[in-house]
C-alpha cells in the first residue's frame, strides 16, 4: 500500500556521484512515497533500506541516460515483474526526453533478455517537458549543462499544495537551473567534482557557493564527491568544504520535508 502523507517529503536515498564515495550510495531521490528521480544501479538497495516496495512507485523522472541514473532500470522492472507486482497491475509512467525510450528499452533487453518484453509493454513513457501526475505534482522538465550525448536536463517540480523544488540533474553552472532555482523554494543540487578537475559538466564547491552568493534559495547537496567517515583508505577526500549557512551537504537518508509552507531539511550520518 502507498503510504499516506500529511507532509510532502523528498527522502535521499542515495548522495553519491558515480564513483560511489565511501558511505554513499549513487544519488537518488524519492518524493511522497511513489515518485522516483533516476533509477541508479544502487535503486533497489536504497528502496528495500526503508521498506518501500517498487511496485508503490509510480513516475520515473530521467533527468539523463549515464549509466549512474538509469542502469537501475532494468532491475526495477524485473522486480516488479517477479515479485511486488507479478500480474503487473500497478501503472508505472517514465518521464523524460525522447532518448529515454529508446535508451531505456535498448537497456531492459541488454540487461534481461526475453524477460521484460511483456512489462515494457505496460510503461507509460511521457516525453512532455510540462505535466501532472495523478496525485498533484507538476513537472517542468528543461535542459541544462552536461554532457549533449546523454541529453541532460533538470526538473522543476510543483504541488497543488504550493509545495514546490528543483532538482538539478547532472549539470554545470547554467542560467536555465539558476532562474528554476531563484523560483523555488529549495533546490536539489549536484556537486560532483572537486574544484581541481578541468570540466564545467558539473557544479564544484567554488560553483556552489558562486551560486549561493547569487541567491537565497536553500541549496541541497547530492551527487557529492565526498567520503562519509570511513576506516578505509579515502576515495578522494572527506573533508567537506566551508559553504554558506544555506547551504547544506546531504547524507543517505536525508529526509526534506514539507512544513509550514517551507521545506526542513532532516540530514543524519547514520540514517538506516
Amino acid at each position: 500500500m502507498l503510504a499516506a502523507f500529511m507532509d510532502h517529503r523528498i527522502v535521499m536515498l542515495g548522495t553519491g556521484n558515480a564513483f560511489l564515495p565511501h558511505g554513499r550510495h549513487h544519488s537518488f531521490a524519492m518524493f511522497d512515497g511513489q515518485h522516483i528521480i533516476d533509477a541508479p544501479p544502487t535503486a533497489l538497495i536504497g528502496m528495500r533500506r526503508i521498506g518501500t516496495s517498487p511496485a508503490d512507485i509510480r513516475t520515473v523522472f530521467v533527468t539523463h541516460v549515464h549509466g549512474d541514473h538509469v542502469f537501475g532500470f532494468p532491475f526495477l522492472l524485473l522486480e516488479r515483474k517477479y515479485i511486488s507486482d507479478r500480474e503487473q497491475l500497478q501503472p508505472l509512467r517514465v518521464v523524460g526526453s525522447p532518448i529515454v525510450r529508446e535508451r531505456l528499452t535498448q537497456l531492459c533487453h541488454l540487461a534481461f533478455p526475453g524477460s521484460l518484453e511483456t512489462i515494457l509493454e505496460t510503461v507509460e513513457w511521457d516525453e512532455r517537458e510540462v505535466g501532472t501526475t495523478d496525485d498533484g505534482w507538476t513537472w517542468e522538465r528543461f535542459e541544462v549543462h552536461h554532457e549533449d550525448a546523454v541529453d541532460p536536463h533538470g526538473y522543476r517540480f510543483e504541488h497543488r499544495s504550493g509545495a514546490n523544488f528543483v532538482h538539478s540533474g547532472d549539470s554545470g553552472p547554467c542560467e536555465a537551473l539558476h532562474e528554476a532555482i531563484e523560483r523555488s523554494s529549495i533546490a536539489v543540487l549536484e556537486m560532483g567534482f572537486p574544484d581541481w578537475v578541468p570540466s564545467t559538466h558539473h557544479h564544484k564547491p567554488k560553483d556552489v557557493e558562486a551560486l549561493a552568493q547569487r541567491c537565497s534559495t536553500p541549496l541541497a547537496i547530492t551527487h557529492t564527491f565526498i567520503d562519509e567517515s570511513t576506516e578505509f583508505e579515502t576515495t578522494l577526500t572527506k573533508e567537506a568544504p566551508q559553504l554558506p549557512a544555506h547551504v547544506t551537504q546531504l547524507s543517505d537518508g536525508a529526509t526534506i520535508v514539507w512544513e509550514k509552507e517551507a521545506w526542513t531539511i532532516k540530514n543524519s550520518t547514520d540514517p538506516f
